[in-house]
Parts: C-alpha cells; sequence; structure tokens
C-alpha cells in the first residue's frame, strides 16, 4: 500500500496494463493509416508555406493534386519530390503554386527515382525538425535564463478577445498580474476547418484563430513579458481537430510551450471520425515529444455532459489510455499534462471532499506527470459572489493535493466573455489562495480508511471494471456506445473519414521516420 490514499499497486499496475491492452489495436490502425493532415504536416515540414488569393493554403493545394493523381494511401513526400526533379523546380511552394494551375501530374516513381525522391524528401522534412530542435533548444535557455515560476501549481489563463492584436496586451497585463501559462483559446469551429488559416487575424469567433502567424505574434509579445518580469512566461494553444498534426508542426517551430491535446476530445465533442482523430493524434504527438511541448488532455470536457460523481472513472480511465498514447508516442511524463475538473454540483453533499478524493487520486496515479486542474464550469450560476467562491474552493483542492498547473476560474464563467477586471479579480483569488496555503499539500493527509480513501479506492475499482469491459470489446467499440461522456461515435462515421487512407506497400514519410528515433536534448517539468 502507498501514498496518501494507501492505493493497491498491484490494482494499479493492472489498471495500467488493461489500458495499454485496450490502447495497442488503436496504435496499431494508427501505425498503417494516413490522413490528409498528417501528410500537409510533413510538407509544412519540407518548406510549404503560404496561400492563394481565395485563402486556401498551397499545402492543402499540393497535398489535393498529389491525391487526386495517385491517392493518398503512398504519401504525399515521394510524389511531390520526385515531380520537384522532373519539373526541375527547387522550391516546393512553387510546385503547389504550379499544380494548383494543373500544369504538373504526379505519379509513383519507381527504383532509382523512388530512392531518389526519398532522399530529397527526407533532406527537406530533417530541415523543417532541426527548426524545431533549435526552438526547443531556445527554450530551454529562455527558461534557464529567466527562470520558471516560483510556486507550483503554474497559474494558467485564457485569453482570447478574437483579434490577436487585442490578445496581446491582454496576455501581458494578465502575465504582470500573475498568470504563467497564457492560453489563446481558439475561434469557435475552427476544429472542423480542414485547413489551416493564414496570417495574422482579426476576426474570430469567443476565440482567435489558430494560425502561424498568431503563434509567432504572440510568442514574440510574451518574450518581452518575460524580460520584464524576469520568469518564462508560457504559451498555450490547441492541436486538435482535423488539423492536429498541422497544428503541432506550427506550435513546434513558433515554439509554444504547451497544446491542447486530447486523444478523444475531436471524437466526442467535434464528431470528428475515430479512426481520422487517433490517426492524427500520434503524428502531432509525436511533433510534441520532438519539441517538448507539453500536452494538456481534455477529460474536464467529459464531466460538463456526463455527471462528475457517477462517471468521474471513466475520467480516470480516459487519463489511463491518454498516458499510454502518449508514451507510446515518446512522451515522457514531464510532458504529460493530464486533464481532471473540479465539476460536482456544489448542491451534492460532501462536494468538497469527494473533489479531494478525485484530485488526489489522479495526482497519485501519475506522480511526475504535470496534471491539468480546471475550474468549475457546469455549475456555475451567474451569481459571481457564489462563483469566486466556488472557484477559491476550487483553487484551495488544487493546491492541497499538488496539482502542476491550474487554470483560472471566472466567476463570470458562462455568463459574458471575460473583462480584464474579472481576470484581475480570479486572479487575485489565485493568489490569497497559493500564498497563504502553498505548501498545504505537505500537511493534508486524509483519515485513513475514511471517506476520501474510500471514495478514490472506488473510483480506481470501477475504472478497472470499465477498462476490463473494454478489453473484452475493443476502444472503438466502446466509444461508439457513448463510454466517454455519453457520446455515441461510431468508427465509420463522422467528419473527416474520407481524408484517411490505408498505407499502401510503398508508403513512406520521412517526418515518421525521423520523429521515431529519439531526439537528444531537452526535458519536461517537474510536476
Amino acid at each position: 500500500m502507498t501514498g496518501k490514499l494507501g492505493l493497491d499497486p498491484v490494482l494499479v499496475a493492472r489498471a495500467r496494463e488493461l489500458a495499454r491492452r485496450a490502447g495497442q489495436p488503436v496504435v496499431d490502425l494508427a501505425r498503417s493509416h494516413t490522413t490528409v493532415s498528417v501528410e500537409r504536416a510533413v510538407l509544412r515540414l519540407a518548406g510549404v508555406s503560404g496561400a492563394d488569393p481565395d485563402g486556401i493554403p498551397w499545402v492543402n493545394r499540393l497535398v489535393d493534386a498529389v491525391v487526386a493523381d495517385v491517392g493518398l494511401g503512398h504519401g504525399v513526400a515521394v510524389p511531390v519530390f520526385d515531380a520537384l526533379a522532373r519539373e526541375g523546380v527547387s522550391d516546393v511552394t512553387l510546385l503547389a503554386q504550379k499544380a494548383a494551375a494543373g500544369s504538373v501530374r504526379f505519379e509513383v516513381p519507381a527504383a532509382k527515382a523512388a530512392t531518389a525522391a526519398r532522399r530529397a524528401a527526407r533532406k527537406a522534412v530533417a530541415a523543417g525538425i532541426r527548426q524545431i530542435d533549435r526552438r526547443r533548444a531556445e527554450r530551454d535557455r529562455l527558461v534557464k535564463r529567466h527562470g520558471d515560476p516560483k510556486q507550483r501549481p503554474w497559474i494558467y489563463l485564457i485569453v482570447a478577445t478574437g483579434d490577436i492584436y487585442e490578445d496581446i496586451p491582454q496576455a501581458q497585463a494578465a502575465a504582470r498580474a500573475g498568470a504563467d501559462v497564457i492560453a489563446v483559446i481558439r475561434s469557435t469551429g475552427q476544429s472542423l476547418l480542414d485547413y489551416v488559416p493564414e496570417g495574422a487575424t482579426r476576426e474570430g469567433f469567443a476565440g482567435t484563430y489558430a494560425t502561424q502567424e498568431n503563434f509567432r505574434l504572440m510568442r514574440a509579445a510574451l518574450d518581452e513579458s518575460s524580460r520584464e518580469l524576469g520568469r518564462y512566461v508560457r504559451l498555450t494553444n490547441y492541436a486538435s481537430g482535423l488539423c492536429m498534426p498541422e497544428m503541432a508542426t506550427l506550435a513546434g517551430l513558433e515554439r509554444l510551450d504547451m497544446m491542447l491535446n486530447d486523444s478523444m476530445y475531436g471524437i466526442l465533442f467535434r464528431d470528428i471520425n475515430p479512426i481520422r482523430t487517433f490517426v492524427d493524434q500520434r503524428f502531432s504527438r509525436q511533433v510534441h515529444a520532438r519539441a517538448g511541448i507539453i500536452i494538456n488532455t481534455g477529460e474536464d470536457n467529459y464531466l460538463t455532459t456526463a455527471d462528475a460523481v457517477d462517471e468521474a472513472h471513466t475520467v480516470t480511465v480516459s487519463q489511463l489510455l491518454n498516458e499510454f498514447f502518449a508514451h507510446e508516442a515518446g512522451l515522457s511524463d514531464g510532458l504529460l499534462g493530464l486533464g481532471h475538473a473540479f465539476e460536482i454540483n456544489p448542491d451534492v453533499p460532501e462536494s468538497f471532499r469527494l473533489e479531494l478524493a478525485h484530485a488526489l487520486l489522479a495526482r497519485e496515479l501519475f506522480p511526475d506527470a504535470p496534471l491539468k486542474w480546471m475550474p468549475p464550469t457546469k455549475h456555475m450560476t451567474g451569481d459571481v459572489f457564489r462563483g469566486n467562491l466556488l472557484d477559491g474552493f476550487f483553487n484551495l483542492v488544487g493546491t492541497m493535493t499538488g496539482q502542476g498547473i491550474l487554470l483560472v476560474g471566472m466567476m463570470t464563467e458562462a455568463v459574458v466573455t471575460p473583462w480584464l477586471s474579472d481576470r484581475d479579480v480570479a486572479l487575485q483569488n489565485v493568489r490569497y489562495v497559493l500564498g497563504a496555503a502553498g505548501g498545504l499539500h505537505e500537511d493534508f493527509v486524509p483519515a485513513p480508511g475514511g471517506f476520501i480513501q474510500q471514495r478514490a479506492h472506488r473510483v480506481l475499482g470501477e475504472a478497472v471494471g470499465l477498462l476490463e469491459r473494454i478489453g473484452e470489446q475493443s476502444l472503438l467499440t466502446a466509444i461508439a456506445e457513448g463510454t466517454f461522456g455519453i457520446m455515441k461515435r461510431p468508427a465509420d462515421r463522422g467528419k473527416g473519414l474520407d481524408g484517411v487512407a490505408r498505407h499502401a506497400g510503398d508508403y513512406y514519410n520521412p517526418a515518421t521516420e525521423i520523429l521515431e528515433r529519439p531526439a537528444s536534448g531537452g526535458s519536461g517539468v517537474p510536476a
């Protein structure tokens, strides 16, 4: 028996083994398929950039042209670099422009031509991955120069006006007020766009479009704040939806520090095809591992659609699955920001003790992960005084259980888009709790055999039972039956399925070939 909860290590080990058994068939599926977004990410690493006059990225145009001529199953790298040689063109973006005009035809080369195309593709993609390596080393230098925040958990705050040029001063103001991580929430519906918009944007809805230029602008602004404040301020965005691999690639190229990257969020809450999602998330996590980017998973979302008490075990199961998928893709525990949330109805008797049990269970199951603890949203009523009190309870649980990343709750949650003054009050709440009780996790030990221990043991037992049932069926079947977040998502439906293909015998992806070798240098962060 170990830890404050007295969890049975044999049962914990069984839970992990069951998660591996449930997840391995999905990994096998991901390793034998590709998607249009994976192939676009490969070409972005090879240097394709920009968009046509209608705003359609050249990388989309190029992949569409290759697929029209030879299909997706061979991968696009070899047909593209074979065409470069045949056309006598040295610039991949120029080739994309010619392809969009219909002046290039693609084929799958054989013999020496195929070998030459593979060699050229690998060289070009390797240059893009070296840029990601340089950005990771740059982060390491800046953290060493400016330092990390002195306290744990890190204070994580959302900024998103829809206009990147409004986001920047708000983000910098938030950093001055104590935020350690700035998350630029994405414009509503962007996850369903099968392309990444180009350039700086000023017209997002309930969020700001995630683009490479917006990434660059915000990272530069927070670098200024880091110098000013004497601590490295981290930047978060989203690698989810139909362009997950591309978003991960752009994040690595622009030195983002965290990305929302859950293995099932897009399936459950955006109705994206399960196979498309699992293929895309494996590639995106390989990129995150190389870039040293912390992923944040989305288990908190389950509790906004399902009951947080009855379905607590589904959160634990998803965390275990996310851990397996992350490790398989090369992510270390220090980059594994597993999600959970303070979403129990406050009118439920002993709700605070239940929240403590769930949070402490996650902390003890994943002791080296920088867990991401999410504030109350589902039961916020518009009463700002009650909401601020609930957020204070949430902050207290976070420090009592040693969470790694604390998302700042807003008393105006679900009422209005927060004003700067709302954020300031919310940050005051966090600062007070962390200042007054920041070391409380050292002293807090639940009573042996008491309410909190019993609840944690029950949730872990229910999680093992669910994993056993998933193993008897399959993870794809469990998702289709509404096991997570009560959303039923069959594997043969959903958005983006037409952008998935099984590997042909000669499939080649130079990015995967490089990313599956261990990278040297860099590290995660302490829990």
